[in-house]
């Protein structure tokens, strides 16, 4: 490959990240160690873990690696300290906005009540934003194997800080487990209230789910949504629409949805016009953050400087960051690919 330009200085939005998915793993290790939680051992010496979602014994334990991660969590500091370090970490990476997914009832009963909880991520996205520079919004999540009218209490809850830092409204956890139609309420009230729609859909389960999520949900934007490829007319819509998707490659490939990132089908997205944002998903499972989703797409489909940097565009113009924030960016990804590589 020819001499190349650093993905790290190429300014970029993050738009798939979730709440404790962000923590760094000596971070874990080390608030663990003070509270005296044992953690398992795909946390400790074989971390990253290897996962597979093919079946729901492999998703179980996912998610129970993340909830064990998640319990390590016990003071507001530790919040604060989360967040500050995520957006460290962006930075680093290059990234200039950052839309950080949370489920606020799943540290709600430790925090006061998912209000409470709300009012302390807030203040801490507050507080690392103005220490680092990186601008910071919040999407409040709902959990697809919780009950349907519990999405509807957070989508009055994401409602109520419209203009005070949560600019959306997702649907997480495992594709497979529920009904999709059956969260259309709570979707329509946070549409009511102009938040972005951004359900998962599209990763564990194929196009007809992102059809659901079109017609049932009116998404915005898929979190993931790569598998859109698999399907030429579904694809056009996607496009026709405008909505964009969260594609997480490393993820996808360490949950068994692709058996290695050459097979990420990311150059049939991009041929067909589809908006992608890269995205890293959960930086402490799979061990690979913002700058590496870059870095391995370039590898494994050998993209030039201009489709990195048009990536890069995408990600900032499917985001909710401010027009000046935007723009300044935007003309930083053009800075970007006119200095010389090397």
């Amino acid at each position: 490959m020819a001499t190349v330009r650093d993905l790290s200085a190429l300014p970029k939005a993050h738009l798939h990240l979730h709440f404790t998915g962000s923590m760094r793993h000596a971070t874990l290790l080390e608030l663990a160690e003070r509270d005296g939680i044992a953690l398992p051992d795909a946390l400790v010496e074989d971390w990253p873990p290897q996962l597979t979602a093919a079946d729901e014994k492999g998703w179980f334990r996912f998610q129970r690696l993340y909830d064990v991660a998640r319990s390590v969590l016990r003071t507001e500091d530790d919040v604060r300290r989360l967040v500050r370090e995520a957006a460290e970490d962006d930075v680093a990476d290059g990234g200039r906005w950052l839309e950080i997914q949370v489920d606020p009832s799943g540290y709600g009963a430790r925090f006061g009540g998912i209000t409470a909880f709300t009012d302390l991520v807030l203040d801490a996205v507050r507080e690392a934003s103005d220490r680092t520079g990186l601008g910071i919004a919040v999407v409040i999540a709902a959990n697809r194997t919780r009950h349907p009218l519990d999405a509807r209490t957070l989508a009055r809850l994401a409602a109520q800080y419209v203009g005070r830092g949560v600019v959306g409204f997702g649907l997480s956890n495992d594709e497979r487990r529920g009904r999709t139609e059956d969260f259309a309420g709570a979707f329509a009230i946070a549409e009511r209230a102009g938040l972005l729609l951004a359900p998962h859909g599209g990763e564990l389960r194929g196009p007809e789910h992102i059809r659901t999520c079109l017609d049932a949900l009116h998404a915005d934007r898929l979190g993931h949504g790569v598998r859109a490829a698999e399907d030429p007319d579904l694809l056009r819509r996607v496009v026709d629409a405008g909505v964009a998707l969260e594609v997480c490659p490393v993820s996808n490939v360490a949950l068994g949805v692709y058996s290695d990132l050459t097979s990420v089908p990311l150059p049939t997205l991009l041929d067909a016009g589809a908006t992608v944002a890269l995205g890293a998903d959960d930086p402490l499972l799979f061990g690979s953050r913002l700058a590496g989703q870059y870095a391995t797409m370039r590898a494994a489909h050998e993209l030039s400087d201009e489709q990195l940097a048009e990536l890069a565009r995408m990600s900032l113009r499917a985001g909710r960051a401010p027009a000046e924030l935007r723009e300044r960016a935007l003309a930083d990804v053009d800075a970007w690919l006119a200095a010389p590589a090397g």
